[in-house]
């Protein structure tokens, strides 16, 4: 719900950096919760799609590449501009799985260590993209490793059906 108060301007209006109001390609670009928006050391933005019908990296397409280098050369346009750290110096990527099921794009800085920003989890964006560009389908037909924790619900639904 956090998302869609976001996206309906229910809530958080006066924290949006930027925002491409397209219905099928834009989306908005908040600072996450866990940056204080002081030091861009630890710079954490995240980009929310406007569309709803895309939960994950899973559901990404060739129709999608649109979408997905709007938010790659607006939000590092928009970081730039408000906050003076140009693109070189940013991770720029998605989660898989992610924490919550409506896409987003992580922005952060390079330099810092943010959690789920290791290989396990993170899928640099540029890579996605060029990854779509190859295979419309790339996403649908990989199979994507990734880490859970001991405590994760999902964890236990794989011991369960046996298949970890």
């Amino acid at each position: 719900q956090w998302v869609y108060n976001i996206l309906e301007k229910k809530a958080e209006t006066d924290r949006i950096i930027h925002e491409n109001s397209d219905p099928c390609n834009g989306f908005v670009l908040v600072p996450d919760f866990k940056w204080n928006q002081k030091q861009l050391d630890d710079l954490y933005l995240i980009a929310l799609i406007h569309r709803r019908d895309i939960k994950s990296l899973r559901d990404l397409t060739g129709e999608h590449l649109p979408l997905l280098r709007n938010i790659l050369q607006e939000g590092k346009e928009a970081i730039v501009k408000r906050f003076g750290v140009p693109g070189s110096q940013l991770r720029i990527y998605l989660h898989y799985q992610p924490s919550y099921y409506h896409l987003h794009v992580h922005f952060t800085a390079l330099g810092y260590d943010a959690p789920g920003s290791s290989v396990e989890r993170a899928h640099l964006l540029v890579d996605v993209i060029d990854n779509l560009a190859l295979d419309s389908a790339y996403y649908q037909k990989r199979a994507l490793t990734f880490a859970l924790r001991a405590d994760e619900l999902l964890l236990k639904k794989f011991q369960e059906a046996g298949r970890v």
